[in-house]
């Protein structure tokens, strides 16, 4: 499926006309559902990923399986990771799940490269992508490393709720045991003594932040 070079002034705006009809005449726009995998560890990719609408999940997994949480992709914004891996010919180094129903579109790796070259605004683009990337990972590399899990959850639900711009979020204990790498228990202990502190309230794969 394409997109109309209108509609893509409405989500790039500091992107000229005669680049937004490259865009628009060489990318894939593709629909995913909540809960499909977009990207694989180990996978080689063939092009870059753009959010038009919804959210996307990157993370890491461990060599036991585990779930490290990196960062989300939302509307306008690009995956830096696959545009690092397209641009050396590696491997992806990461998982990307859609977390809710998505529209994203996929830009072949040879016009990556390309308009890098030819187009500032594209170049810009793609140092906007990668410091915007590197300033969440340190996020959450800081609250990894200088706080302790009941400031690293305080930190998750507040990002959480950003994202869904909203204060009531549909998480379940387990899943964020999955994103902060812990157990589930540990993470209802811990929603538990927020609640008592009335930080927030608790129902059945419901979070609503009072406080926070």
């Amino acid at each position: 499926m394409k997109i109309a070079p209108e509609h893509l002034r409405l989500k790039f705006p500091e992107i000229e006309t005669e680049l937004l009809e490259q865009i628009s005449e060489n990318a894939e726009v593709k629909e995913v559902h909540s809960g499909d995998v977009l990207v694989r560890t180990g996978q080689h990719l063939t092009s870059a990923m753009v959010v038009l609408r919804g959210a996307i999940k990157i993370y890491r997994e461990g060599d036991e399986g585990g779930e490290f949480f990196l960062y989300y992709l939302q509307s306008g914004q690009a995956c830096a990771m696959s545009m690092s891996c397209l641009r050396h010919q590696e491997q992806s180094q990461v998982m990307g799940v859609a977390v809710e129903d998505s529209e994203v579109m996929l830009i072949p790796m040879e016009k990556v490269n390309q308009w890098v070259r030819e187009y500032r605004s594209w170049q810009e683009f793609v140092i906007n992508t990668y410091r915007n990337r590197f300033e969440e990972v340190l996020e959450v590399l800081d609250s990894i490393a200088f706080r302790g899990m009941d400031e690293r959850l305080e930190f998750y639900l507040k990002k959480e709720s950003q994202k869904a711009k909203s204060k009531v979020l549909h998480i379940s204990h387990q899943s964020i045991a999955n994103d902060l790498n812990t157990s589930r228990e540990v993470i209802s202990r811990l929603l538990k003594k927020m609640e008592q502190r009335d930080l927030l309230s608790l129902q059945r794969n419901q979070i609503e932040l009072i406080d926070l």
